[in-house]
């Protein structure tokens, strides 16, 4: 695994000194002690690699947005990530590792596309949802839905169709800098959610990050030509 961290993903996503200390210290404090995430403070993890917490904090932003680190809650106590290895990063150099060198999977290109440059491409992921609001649930139209962030555009740039939902502007409105997940328990403390709901919810984020909901586009020779 490390290996592949070294020889593989940090020279393909061209990961810093500070990145690869980042993710060490990290990778040391989760999966090498058998768990997959772990929360922290940025003073914590500064002092961890012996920087101060500015550039600490790009190199995080950094390896979320290159899903070295998914970003499950951020609150006031610090970041709650999950920690990937090589095998489990979506991007265009995870895959099998043969003889030194990465094979690419089918689904490269659309790991890369960046959602929000074309109308096609936003239409794909409100097609996505159903006519749905993915918050609330209520059926929108298309005067009353906007594409939304999952991971605030605060914390990372990223317009994949991993951190784009569709939904309505008032949840847009309402959601601001929160995460989805904290949105969505905020929905369900004001009652506009079940418990059943939020739960259905919860588990769609899931499959989103998990790249299981992807957007279809009307052809393979439509998709190539956006």
């Amino acid at each position: 695994m490390w290996k592949q961290f070294e020889d593989v993903l940090a020279p393909g996503l061209r990961l810093s000194p500070v990145d690869r200390a980042v993710y060490s210290h990290l990778f040391r404090y989760s999966r090498l002690e058998g768990k997959r995430c772990i929360q922290f403070s940025m003073q914590w993890l500064a002092c961890g690699v012996c920087l101060t917490a500015g550039p600490v904090r790009c190199a995080v932003r950094r390896l979320i947005a290159s899903g070295v680190l998914r970003l499950v809650e951020r609150n006031q106590t610090g970041h709650f990530v999950e920690v990937r290895v090589p095998d489990e990063i979506p991007t265009l150099f995870t895959g099998a590792i043969v003889g030194g060198a990465a094979r690419h999977n089918g689904d490269d290109s659309l790991e890369e596309l960046d959602f929000m440059t074309s109308r096609d491409r936003r239409q794909t992921i409100h097609d996505r949802e159903g006519g749905r609001c993915s918050y609330c649930r209520r059926p929108v139209t298309s005067t009353m839905r906007c594409l939304d962030h999952v991971v605030p555009r605060v914390e990372v740039q990223d317009h994949s169709y991993r951190n784009l939902v569709s939904c309505c502007v008032e949840c847009n409105s309402l959601k601001r800098g929160k995460s989805a997940v904290n949105f969505l328990r905020w929905l369900h403390r004001e009652r506009r959610l079940t418990a059943a709901e939020l739960a259905a919810g919860m588990r769609a984020l899931g499959d989103l990050v998990a790249g299981k909901l992807r957007p279809r586009f009307p052809s393979r020779a439509r998709a190539s030509n956006h």
